[in-house]
Parts: structure tokens; sequence; C-alpha cells
């Protein structure tokens, strides 16, 4: 496989400022794709933005989106097909953190009406906006590579994160359905990370290994994640190495989900 094999192609990346969005970005780069790096934090994607510039001299588009408005997703995308070379590769990463602790009888509407807008409605918004236009792209002999970033929270529902674990069950099943959508010339697939010290738990490995005590966690590949496992797995499905694979999910979790012991919180004596 080429080192340059996203050369003369454009890549979207969701949330894009930090973590996995950040990591895949600069992966990305160094494979020779032009970027647009969407996020809502426009702090951290100007340092993102000239971090890449500064490493790899690939040309990078930062746009301020928040992926669950229409009319800024519309925006965002005409600029983005008109300033990039194509859409090869569309990753929708962007997703907000959930309020740790409260189960589904206990967790306000504001807060679920949020997660749902920005990690499903938001995905879908991005889909739509840039899905037929990658599909009529006369590239050979995969016209775009559609990427979705759901989680292990999504294949094995945690009741201390329950509209999380929902809309990440969601974007697995809408993933399929683009799958089915988008082919043959488009394929689309999904990752699901595990534990990774992100922002989502503060970008503190203190705090995400107090939640995996408390949910009796155990993971069989015995360590926690990193970025770069899952700037791999992203790195492969943007590559011709994955041409032949579409509607699938990849599981970055050392073995927790399939495997090994995924979060729960029954209290009982038996």
């Amino acid at each position: 496989m080429s080192e340059k094999f996203l050369e003369g192609k454009g890549s979207v990346i969701t949330g894009a400022a930090s973590g996995f969005g950040r990591g895949i970005a600069i992966e990305y780069a160094k494979r020779g794709a032009e970027l647009c790096l969407v996020d809502i934090n426009e702090e951290l994607l100007e340092e993102t933005t000239k971090l890449i510039e500064k490493e790899t001299k690939q040309k990078v588009l930062p746009i301020i989106c928040d992926v669950s408005k229409p009319d800024q997703v519309q925006a965002m995308a005409k600029q983005a097909l008109g300033e990039l070379v194509n859409v090869y590769v569309l990753h929708n990463n962007a997703g907000v953190a959930p309020n740790y602790g409260k189960d589904l009888l206990r967790l306000d509407e504001q807060r679920f009406d949020k997660i749902m807008e920005v990690n499903i409605k938001g995905q879908w918004l991005i889909g739509k906006a840039f899905g037929r236009k990658m599909k009529a792209q006369k590239i050979e002999p995969i016209a775009g590579k559609m990427i979705h970033t759901a989680s292990i929270a999504g294949m094995n529902p945690d009741n201390k994160i329950p509209a999380y674990s929902i809309s990440k069950a969601a974007v697995i099943a809408m993933m399929k359905l683009l799958a089915k959508s988008m082919a043959p010339k488009v394929t689309v697939n999904a990752i699901s990370p595990g534990y990774h010290v992100t922002g989502i738990y503060l970008n503190q490995y203190d705090v995400m290994k107090m939640n995996m005590d408390e949910g009796h966690v155990k993971t069989p590949l015995n360590r926690i994640g990193t970025v770069e496992d899952v700037v791999n797995i992203c790195s492969f499905l943007a590559s011709p190495a994955s041409d032949f694979i579409t509607g699938h999910n990849f599981t970055i979790d050392g073995g927790i989900a399939e495997v090994g012991v995924p979060a729960w919180y029954i209290k009982t004596d038996i």
C-alpha cells in the first residue's frame, strides 16, 4: 500500500479539533489528503489546523460548524465541496459526552435531546449533505469512504450513560443503512472505541479508570486504549486495503465488548 494513498483526495472530518478527530486528521494529512476540519471549538480548531499545516504542509480548511444545525451543515458542505479537490473520505466523528451516573429514568430531557441532536441527528445531516455528491464522483474503483464514530456503549448499553448508549447504537444502525444506500460506489463503516483517554474523560486517566472500576470492566488485552489505536483502524478504512469492506462495525476496545466484561452496575448478592 502506497504511503501517500490519499494524495489527490480530500477528507472531511467532524469533531476534528481534538481527541480522535485530531489524530485522524494528522494521519490523513501525512497520507497526502487535503483536509476540511469541522468543529464547534474555534480555539482548538485553529490550534489543530496550525499544527497540521506545520507538520505536513497539506492544505487544511477549518470550518466552525454545529453539526446539529441543518443550515450550518449545508453551508459547511457547500464550502468544503467547493474548495477541496473532492471528498473521498468523510469521517463523521463529532459527538458530545454524557453526564455520567444518571440512569435512563433519572436523565433530564434537555440533556437527552442534546446528545441525540449531536450524536445521531448530526451524523445523519452530515451524511445527507455529502452522500450523493460522493456517490457521483468519478473515482475508481471506489468513489469514496464514509466512516462513523460509534462506541462499545452502542453495542453493550451502559446504564450510567444511557442517552449516549442509545445514540451510539443508532449510529451503528444508521451506518448499516447508509452502506446499503451508498453501495456499490462508496464504502460505509463504523468504529467503536472502548476506554481511551480523550475529552469524554476530561483527558484524565484517573477519571476513566474510576469509571471502569465502578462498572467492573475487564479488558482482556490488559491495557487502556490510545488515540493511535483508533487512528490505525481509520487509516486502514480510508485506504485501498478496505475496498471490499462495507457495513461493518470495527470494535477497538482491547476485547471488552466481545470477550471481556462490559460495564455493569446491578447490585446483587448472587
